[in-house]
């Protein structure tokens, strides 16, 4: 099957036109670097190549070099029928500088070339046309003016690119008599002629970053949106939560009434229902989670947070472009230690690599969810827009980044890699404001949840039954004679200066796996030794069990620091290539984790 790559610089709306022509759905991140890899699907009979966004074949940073190494050997491949290129046609000046080098390229490769010059809507929504015929005959290439939002232009875009794919030796740049002259201004001059001007473009967009980049207020609304994006886990996937528990609590009651008492159907209730029921009730979280950040990327906000967080960070060895990898953080840290490649700053991409790990993923919200419900009493503020549970959501997550800009402090003064080297400044794209794209956020926010499952619930399921097994046996159901409190009361002494006892201890070991595994161990522990309770209310039989407070915070505590996740370490050392750099994180993380657990229990 024949390649056609498609490329172009950061905010073009590429890869929701990859999206569009593949019917995949790449996430779109209105922020310079977000994708880090090479993504393809099916496009008629050809593969679609998604590559990273670049602004020219001179990288700036380990994710633009991967592009560019990939794009010339997809230039010397004899699979490569086609190079689609993707303009931005409201900021036509920087999309062309990459574009006509691109075209120079595939012209010394005989190589087709067709341009896709997208947004054509925002255009036209200032009353503005673009000769398209014109500007081919310029560049010496196909022009096709389309939107990938609104569908405009699409169905002729898609039959002119079939048409190219197949017969790709008629679609080789046509060379210019003319004498050779910069890429840089070729450009400016073709975008004076054809394009927006740009200050047409900026007036409505300036006018809200006056607001919104104030020097007085910008600081102060962003840490509102972040408050506001913490607080909503809680307080929005409230109702959701609560429908997922009531469902699978009678769902649990359904199918164990067909079941004979016994073995069976305490397997079923405790370890299906126990230990992975327990876990699907927090999944909604996740779901919010996601939604409140695409909003943020899709809007164009996050590069203006960027913008904001440069200064703060820099402080802490930092770069405003750490801002982006920590919050993808918070979704997973394994996507966003990879976003860190945008960094240019190898110090500063080794720092925020390494404290990427402190910020609170999506793994953590069914731990936190859990504690919080039996530490936190549900008290309203604000007729219910704000609760003392959500705020103290909100700290958790405020205590990691903070943790991470601490050890960044230190990672930056015992760091010598490139720190006598001048630092390149830092230089920003600025997105124009736009509506997002609800179809691909809806479908990102179902998907996510959907990936949060599938990646945990086996693991959930495994250990659930493991568990269960060896707390149930041998004495059929007696918790405290089984084989697993053997083993509990064996490693016990280990967390007892923590308040906890040997089955928190139990939980804990197990989440090392991965984090969410702590929720399903104990939803099958208290499930054995709670049979009669309420089947999916693990907060209500932990409270009964009476956690301490200062237990329970401590424990809270752990999960934010600790490094619970083999998949992250494994991505660190891929990433820097250091076994070392990776199992001391893990290690240092763990020991920090604890000493903090320790210093809460033993005060409160």
């Amino acid at each position: 099957m024949k390649n056609i790559i498609l490329v172009g610089k950061p905010n073009s709306g590429k890869s929701l036109l990859f999206n569009q022509l593949t019917g995949m759905r790449q996430k779109v991140a209105n922020f310079p670097g977000v994708t880090v890899e090479l993504k393809s699907g099916k496009f008629d009979q050809y593969q679609l190549v998604d590559f990273p966004g670049t602004y020219s074949l001179k990288s700036l940073s380990r994710d633009e070099e991967l592009a560019i190494e990939k794009l010339h050997e997809a230039m010397h491949s004899d699979d490569t029928a086609l190079i689609v290129c993707n303009l931005d046609a409201t900021r036509l000046e920087r999309s062309l500088v990459f574009g006509l080098q691109v075209r120079d390229l595939a012209l010394e490769h005989n190589k087709g070339v067709i341009f896709a010059l997208n947004m054509i809507d925002e255009v036209q929504r200032f009353g503005h046309e673009i000769d398209t015929v014109e500007l081919a005959k310029d560049l010496g290439c196909a022009v096709y003016a389309m939107s990938a939002k609104t569908l405009i232009g699409l169905h002729e875009f898609k039959t002119g690119l079939i048409a190219a794919a197949k017969h790709p030796q008629d679609f080789i740049p046509i060379k210019s008599a003319d004498a050779p002259r910069p890429v840089l201004e070729i450009s400016r001059e073709l975008s004076s002629r054809y394009g927006l001007k740009a200050d047409v473009v900026l007036r409505k967009q300036n006018r809200i970053d006056d607001f919104l980049l104030n020097n007085m207020l910008g600081g102060l609304i962003f840490l509102l949106i972040m408050f506001l994006l913490f607080q909503s886990i809680f307080t929005w996937a409230s109702p959701l939560m609560d429908a997922v528990e009531m469902a699978v609590s009678e769902t649990a009651i359904f199918v164990t009434s067909f079941l004979p008492a016994g073995a069976i159907n305490d397997f079923v209730t405790d370890a299906m229902f126990g230990g992975v029921g327990s876990f699907l009730v927090f999944v909604p979280q996740i779901m919010v989670l996601t939604f409140v950040i695409g909003l943020l990327e899709d809007s164009g906000y996050l590069a203006r947070a960027a913008l904001i967080c440069h200064k703060p960070l820099s402080y802490f060895g930092l770069s405003g472009r750490s801002f982006i990898p920590y919050l993808s953080g918070h979704a997973c840290a394994i996507p966003a230690i990879m976003a860190a490649r945008t960094i240019e700053s190898p110090r500063k991409r080794l720092i925020t690599m390494m404290t990427i790990p402190l910020m609170s993923c999506s793994a953590r919200l069914p731990v936190y969810a859990l504690l919080i419900a039996v530490l936190i009493p549900d008290t309203q503020y604000l007729g219910g827009l704000l609760n003392l549970q959500g705020i103290t959501f909100f700290i958790l997550y405020f205590i990691g980044i903070v943790t991470a800009l601490l050890v960044s402090t230190l990672l930056n003064k015992l760091t010598d890699l490139d720190k006598d080297k001048a630092e390149m400044p830092f230089i920003l794209e600025l997105p124009t404001y736009r509506l997002p794209h609800w179809k691909p956020l809806i479908h990102r926010v179902l998907t996510s949840a959907k990936q949060f499952i599938r990646r945990a619930a086996p693991v959930i399921f495994v250990v659930s039954v493991v568990i269960w097994v060896l707390g149930y046996f041998p004495q059929n159901g007696e918790l405290q004679s089984s084989y697993l409190a053997m083993i509990g009361h064996y490693i016990e002494p280990i967390f007892a200066p923590l308040g906890l006892d040997w089955r928190y201890g139990v939980a804990i070991l197990v989440s090392f796996l991965a984090r969410e595994v702590f929720v399903g161990a104990l939803g099958t522990l208290f499930g054995i030794e709670s049979a009669d309770e309420n089947i999916a209310g693990l907060a209500a039989n932990i409270e009964q069990d009476g956690l301490a407070l200062g237990a329970g915070i401590g424990l809270m505590l752990f999960y934010v620091v600790a490094l619970q996740c083999v998949a992250t370490v494994a991505t660190i050392k891929g990433e820097t290539g250091s076994r070392k750099i990776a199992w001391g994180l893990f290690v240092g993380y763990g020991l920090l984790a604890y000493v903090l657990a320790w210093i809460a229990a033993s005060l409160i």
